[in-house]
């Protein structure tokens, strides 16, 4: 069985997911399309000799419909012989693309594969492909007659559950800024960033932000509504301990081992393990620690050989008891900061995960590296990758 090797991993900048964002005036197809030029372009490799092209976005209407992995695989000029498919698992969505990408290739199906994902937040809003009143159905409906929660009050959940205050999520919040902005500051960033029209740097990031500007912030969930079926709730999540809604693509070239031989590619890293997993619904966000200690088993690895991690920053509270629940020391995970900096386009978060992990093991010299991902629905994303020399 061939390892599935790493060539590269790029992604556009991340920008705020809103109107007058920097990228907002970009068309989701055209963003990811030159994404993909800049993934061919770092690679040197010929496009007609990709096997296939597998990209996640979540909100797959309006502009981000008719499976935009194949749109912008044309749009970027490329061969109409390769084809492409878009996928949903809601915010791992890219990352499941790599995982899927790396079992074709580990089976012997592909040699050549483009694994990624795009989501224009502030041109396809969250929830805009709800068309109708009811979407999950009455069988759905009597099996959690009490009804599910959105994301922010899962977090609340697992603050609340997690025995998580206000002042630990606003202090991990401020963390992840100031990492990311001193990561952006030594140029960690930039070999990963393809520009786009002019954009060159992630807008997300806040290097003014502090405790006091963060205490200062109300609760962003809260809702009297739900405290007589959720008592346990204090309301400390708010917008600045959450990850942004944003813009941005990422693309990462996989290859067999035959083929990174046969045409001269250096391969960054090797996807080792994988694993999904699902788990509570209305929790929805706890995902990560069953898929974290899953993967573990499937690979024969232990916590204590893992030199870094990347969880994404859905919410402080969800890294922080995925953290505390698998006794997991905070110096090791997102060293150069995550989605409550970066920002979140929940269809390319993986690559950006992948892109921050592999950057932080070449920089600090370790080995292997564990990428999970927590999903709406509760389910949940890990990856193991170790780094080649």
């Amino acid at each position: 069985m061939s390892r599935a090797l790493i060539i590269d991993v790029v992604r556009s900048p991340f920008a705020k997911g809103r109107e007058g964002g920097a990228l907002s005036g970009t068309h989701p197809v055209d963003l990811f399309a030159r994404t993909l030029r800049g993934l061919v372009a770092r690679t040197a490799i010929d496009p007609g000799m990709v096997d296939d092209v597998i990209a996640g976005c979540v909100i797959q209407v309006g502009e981000q419909a008719a499976n935009i992995a194949r749109q912008a695989w044309l749009a970027a000029g490329y061969p109409e012989t390769v084809p492409a498919v878009t996928i949903d698992r809601k915010c791992g969505s890219a990352q499941q693309a790599m995982d899927f990408a790396a079992q074709g290739v580990m089976a012997g199906a592909h040699d050549l594969v483009v694994a990624g994902g795009v989501e224009m937040m502030s041109r396809v809003p969250m929830r805009s492909n709800r068309l109708g009143q009811d979407n999950l159905g009455p069988m759905h409906r009597r099996r959690y007659a009490q009804g599910l929660v959105h994301q922010g009050i899962a977090a609340e959940l697992i603050a609340a559950r997690w025995r998580l205050s206000r002042e630990q999520l606003d202090d991990y919040a401020l963390r992840s800024h100031r990492s990311a902005a001193a990561a952006e500051d030594r140029g960690l960033f930039a070999r990963d960033i393809v520009p786009v029209d002019n954009v060159t740097h992630d807008e997300g990031i806040r290097r003014d932000s502090s405790l006091e500007k963060l205490a200062g912030l109300a609760p962003a969930f809260e809702d009297p509504g739900l405290a007589e079926r959720f008592p346990e709730i204090g309301w400390r999540v708010t917008a600045g301990n959450s990850s942004q809604v944003s813009d941005g693509a990422s693309a990462m070239l996989i290859a067999s081992e035959a083929a990174a031989a046969r045409l001269d590619l250096r391969p960054r890293a090797a996807i080792t393990h994988f694993a999904v997993t699902g788990d509570d619904p209305i929790l929805m966000l706890t995902g990560i620690i069953p898929a974290t200690r899953k993967l573990l088993a499937r690979s024969g690895r232990t916590l204590a050989d893992i030199d870094l991690f990347e969880v994404n920053e859905a919410f402080a509270s969800v890294v922080l008891a995925w953290a505390d629940e698998l006794a997991v020391d905070l110096t090791k995970v997102n060293v150069n900061g995550g989605a409550i900096a970066l920002g979140h386009p929940v269809g390319a978060s993986g690559g950006r995960l992948t892109a921050n992990l592999l950057g932080a093991l070449e920089q600090s010299g370790g080995r292997y590296g564990l990428q999970t991902m927590c999903e709406s629905g509760g389910m949940a994303n890990a990856t193991l990758i170790e780094r080649l020399n």
